[in-house]
């Protein structure tokens, strides 16, 4: 296997970080967009639907997954797509959208956690301050805009956080898959399955909804455009960056939320949390530079 941060980050590589990052931190403005005209439970069944067409024309999707694989894969459309997707909307009724996207910053962080819990392995010193550099940023965010009533309640930031964490855990359970079937074509099985378990809060959800035009078009650029062709590309970065260097557009993407809410929303950002945001995106950039080497002396 060739040394992934040896390996070639020019201008196409450039432009696809570019565009994961826009489209994923213009995603919690479109949710909010979307929230305006639909109920909660509609935008993680919309979201998904969209999604796996997305993907389903892609070529390289449409492999079968084994049986033996099944369970899995309903496991992670659990914890991975349906639960965060209606968590996220949920915690949007009373998180601003750019703080949204500030606390998302933190993913990198809250992996590197989970992926020692779970592969128990103690992470290096390096990875160590990363995290808390990141979660002291998260702190800083979450306290400031509890404090300012109008960008975040601590209901909203605890379902963030457990969306981030179904994340973290479903990045380690999902590497096998991607091993064996690729990442595009689990994504889209995965996002199948979101799809039924979306049903039952979705559906009734329907009733009650006005879907315009602002609406659908958020719809769509969620699901189709962000969860599924972004992700197409995103795989397609790794597989020519590294993922190491994949993971430079989710520095950008807190960012781009608050830019984005503050025009569009009219949102009022604190100080404190602007500071946060920037602590959160150092503790990420720190947590996507490759570890060094453990030199040990020959016995």
């Amino acid at each position: 296997m060739p040394d992934q941060d040896k390996q070639h980050f020019g201008g196409t590589e450039w432009a696809m970080t570019l565009m994961t990052s826009l489209v994923w931190g213009a995603s919690f403005l479109f949710i909010a967009i979307a929230l305006d005209h639909v109920n909660t439970g509609v935008i993680p069944m919309m979201r998904t639907f969209f999604g796996f067409l997305a993907l389903l024309c892609i070529p390289r999707a449409r492999v079968m997954i084994q049986k033996e694989d099944m369970k899995t894969v309903f496991f992670l459309s659990l914890i991975w797509m349906a639960a965060p997707f209606f968590l996220y909307p949920l915690a949007a009724h009373t998180v601003s959208s750019s703080v949204v996207g500030m606390i998302n910053g933190a993913l990198p962080a809250l992996t590197v956690v989970v992926t020692a819990i779970m592969t128990r392995r103690r992470p290096t010193r390096q990875r160590v301050t990363a995290v808390l550099v990141g979660f002291s940023g998260i702190a800083l965010i979450s306290f400031s805009s509890i404090t300012d009533n109008a960008s975040a309640s601590v209901h909203g930031i605890f379902f963030l956080l457990l969306a981030l964490l179904g994340y973290a855990v479903a990045v380690n359970i999902a590497l096998p898959l991607n091993a064996k079937y690729g990442a595009t074509a689990t994504m889209m099985w995965v996002e199948g399955a979101a799809f039924i378990w979306t049903l039952p809060l979705g559906v009734p959800a329907l009733r009650g909804s006005e879907f315009t035009g602002s609406a659908v078009a958020a719809l769509l650029i969620l699901g189709a455009i962000g969860t599924g062709i972004t992700f197409a590309v995103y795989s397609a970065l790794q597989t020519r960056a590294g993922v190491v260097r994949a993971m430079i557009g989710t520095l950008f993407t807190p960012v781009v939320a608050t830019i984005l809410g503050v025009i569009f929303r009219d949102e009022h950002v604190t100080l404190f949390a602007i500071i946060g945001m920037f602590i959160v995106i150092i503790g990420a950039f720190l947590t996507s530079r490759p570890e060094k080497p453990i030199i040990t002396n020959a016995v």
